[in-house]
Protein backbone atom coordinates (compact mmCIF):
# COMPACT_ATOMS: atom_id res chain seq x y z
CA UNK A 1 0.00 0.00 0.00
CA UNK A 2 1.30 3.43 -0.85
CA UNK A 3 1.27 6.24 1.66
CA UNK A 4 -1.13 9.12 1.23
CA UNK A 5 -3.59 7.23 -0.95
CA UNK A 6 -7.06 6.15 -0.01
CA UNK A 7 -7.32 2.42 -0.83
CA UNK A 8 -11.11 2.46 -0.74
CA UNK A 9 -11.34 4.66 -3.84
CA UNK A 10 -9.84 2.00 -6.10
CA UNK A 11 -11.98 -0.67 -4.45
CA UNK A 12 -15.14 1.40 -4.98
CA UNK A 13 -14.26 1.99 -8.62
CA UNK A 14 -13.69 -1.74 -9.11
CA UNK A 15 -17.05 -2.49 -7.48
CA UNK A 16 -18.76 -0.05 -9.86
CA UNK A 17 -17.13 -1.76 -12.83
CA UNK A 18 -18.27 -5.12 -11.49
CA UNK A 19 -21.82 -3.75 -11.13
CA UNK A 20 -21.86 -2.48 -14.70
CA UNK A 21 -20.92 -5.92 -16.01
CA UNK A 22 -23.19 -7.91 -13.67
CA UNK A 23 -25.06 -10.77 -15.29
CA UNK A 24 -28.23 -10.78 -13.20
CA UNK A 25 -30.33 -8.38 -11.15
CA UNK A 26 -29.20 -9.74 -7.77
CA UNK A 27 -25.49 -9.39 -8.41
CA UNK A 28 -26.12 -5.99 -10.02
CA UNK A 29 -27.81 -4.67 -6.88
CA UNK A 30 -25.26 -6.21 -4.49
CA UNK A 31 -22.33 -4.79 -6.45
CA UNK A 32 -23.83 -1.28 -6.47
CA UNK A 33 -24.55 -1.47 -2.73
CA UNK A 34 -21.00 -2.66 -2.12
CA UNK A 35 -19.71 0.27 -4.19
CA UNK A 36 -21.81 2.64 -2.08
CA UNK A 37 -20.39 1.19 1.12
CA UNK A 38 -16.84 1.50 -0.20
CA UNK A 39 -17.42 5.12 -1.25
CA UNK A 40 -18.65 5.81 2.29
CA UNK A 41 -15.49 4.25 3.72
CA UNK A 42 -13.39 6.34 1.33
CA UNK A 43 -15.22 9.47 2.51
CA UNK A 44 -14.59 8.58 6.17
CA UNK A 45 -10.84 8.30 5.56
CA UNK A 46 -10.57 11.46 3.46
CA UNK A 47 -9.24 14.63 5.04
CA UNK A 48 -9.89 16.92 2.04
CA UNK A 49 -13.42 18.35 2.25
CA UNK A 50 -13.93 18.50 -1.53
CA UNK A 51 -12.99 14.86 -2.02
CA UNK A 52 -15.04 13.83 1.01
CA UNK A 53 -18.10 15.52 -0.53
CA UNK A 54 -17.39 13.88 -3.89
CA UNK A 55 -17.07 10.43 -2.33
CA UNK A 56 -20.27 10.92 -0.35
CA UNK A 57 -22.09 11.94 -3.54
CA UNK A 58 -20.68 8.85 -5.28
CA UNK A 59 -22.01 6.70 -2.44
CA UNK A 60 -25.49 8.19 -2.81
CA UNK A 61 -25.37 7.72 -6.59
CA UNK A 62 -24.34 4.09 -6.19
CA UNK A 63 -27.16 3.39 -3.75
CA UNK A 64 -29.69 5.11 -6.00
CA UNK A 65 -28.46 3.08 -8.96
CA UNK A 66 -28.84 -0.12 -6.92
CA UNK A 67 -32.53 0.69 -6.43
CA UNK A 68 -33.11 1.15 -10.17
CA UNK A 69 -33.76 -1.80 -12.48
CA UNK A 70 -30.80 -3.11 -14.42
CA UNK A 71 -30.71 -1.95 -18.05
CA UNK A 72 -29.12 -4.37 -20.49
CA UNK A 73 -27.34 -2.34 -23.20
CA UNK A 74 -27.60 -5.27 -25.63
CA UNK A 75 -31.41 -5.17 -25.44
CA UNK A 76 -31.72 -1.38 -25.59
CA UNK A 77 -33.46 -0.21 -28.72
CA UNK A 78 -31.30 2.14 -30.81
CA UNK A 79 -34.44 3.71 -32.29
CA UNK A 80 -35.49 4.97 -28.84
CA UNK A 81 -32.88 7.74 -29.07
CA UNK A 82 -33.86 8.77 -32.61
CA UNK A 83 -36.32 11.58 -33.17
CA UNK A 84 -39.18 10.16 -35.32
CA UNK A 85 -39.59 13.47 -37.15
CA UNK A 86 -36.01 13.35 -38.41
CA UNK A 87 -36.80 10.41 -40.75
Amino acid sequence: MSFGRNPHVAKAQAAELKAQTAGDAGSYERAWRDAGRLWERAAERESDAKRRALYTANAERARTTADEPQVDPANASPSADVDPEMN
